[in-house]
């Protein structure tokens, strides 16, 4: 595999990249990876928006790679849908427990609920709860996976699985950081039949496919935008030989249209996927958001409303931040 198939047709000129740029600031309905805010920079080309929304505090490396995904879904040649809808999870934050109903509550119809864990600041305790609170909600027919987002070591992650497990955890995402340790903490914990899934091991890795050839775990969790578009991702995921979540990394719904053309060309999704993340927001940029109905998101292109761009753009200042990033990145590909 190569790190970075070509985009099938000539990079566009800077100037038209930059042509219809935009750039949002949308509110959370709840607090989420430490914000309340979510900026992003919209883009559109020949085959209509894409979306550029590295977090602030990449660096222009990194997010050079979200950048060619921008382009590639706004320019470049596309696989086919395999197929219009696609299932997707409710996401709970690391809130307290009085707030899981009413997050389970905006996502309409979705079996599976991804529930954070491991949160800086709180206990073991605390995610205890909080999954307890996600099964009573959800009943026993509900999937509940947890996401600790690399925040524990290999014992403290072994002590929680053991303590979480009673919940029939359908995976545990990202239980440590590095990819010897997911290897340990598979090793410890396969006798208990729960699988870890890994996602920062692969989007923010030299080597996606490193976690596969560790064999450091049994799913893999993919971003379309980290990982530099959706030809580059059906790659890893042909070369990986593994079952695969598409995920999001908390787009508007512009580029959750990313996320769902990947995963609709993806050949086999056992798993429902982690792109219903716009009901995570208070505002978005379209009329007709890609929001959950009866458990799943339609596989289609998003157009944004002039009078939402102009209702939530970002202040001057942060408008240019973010175009003089995008200029950075560009002289990057």
């Amino acid at each position: 595999m190569s790190d970075f198939p070509p985009l099938n047709r000539t990079v566009p000129d800077l100037a038209d990249v930059l042509a219809s740029a935009r750039v949002v600031a949308l509110p959370l309905a709840t607090r989420f990876r430490g914000i309340e805010e979510r900026e992003a920079l919209l883009l559109e080309g020949e085959n209509g928006w894409a979306e550029f929304s590295p977090f602030v505090e990449y660096d222009d490396d990194e997010s050079a790679t979200w950048l060619r995904a921008a382009i590639e879904f706004a320019w470049g040649d596309l696989p086919t849908p395999l197929r219009q809808n696609i299932p997707v999870n409710a996401t709970v934050p690391a809130v307290h427990v009085d707030r899981v109903a009413s997050i389970l509550g905006r996502f309409d119809g979705c079996r599976t609920a991804k529930v954070k864990v491991a949160e800086r600041g709180q206990t073991l305790v605390e995610d205890i709860a909080r999954v307890r609170a996600v099964r009573d909600e959800m009943g026993p027919e509900g999937r509940i996976r947890v996401d600790a987002n690399g925040g524990w070591n290999v014992d403290e992650a072994e002590h929680a699985i053991h303590a979480l497990a009673e919940f029939d955890l359908e995976y545990v995402e990202q239980p440590c950081e590095t990819v010897p340790e997911l290897v340990e903490i598979r090793r410890r914990t396969k006798y208990m039949g729960v699988p870890i899934a890994a996602d920062e091991s692969v989007r923010k890795a030299a080597d996606p496919l490193a976690v596969a050839d560790a064999g450091a775990a049994d799913i893999l969790v993919l971003k379309a935008q980290p990982l530099g578009g959706i030809r580059r991702s059906l790659d890893i995921i042909a070369d990986a030989g593994l079952p695969v979540v598409v995920s999001s990394a908390l787009d508007t719904s512009v580029g959750l249209s990313m996320g769902a053309w990947l995963a609709s060309a993806v050949p086999e999704l056992e798993y429902d996927c982690g792109l219903g993340t716009a009901s995570l927001l208070s505002a978005d940029v379209t009329d007709d958001p890609l929001r959950a109905v009866n458990g799943s998101i339609d596989v289609r292109r998003v157009v944004p409303s002039p009078r939402l761009l102009d209702g939530y753009a970002a202040s001057a200042a942060r408008r240019d931040w973010w175009l003089e990033r995008l200029r950075r990145c560009y002289a990057l590909l």
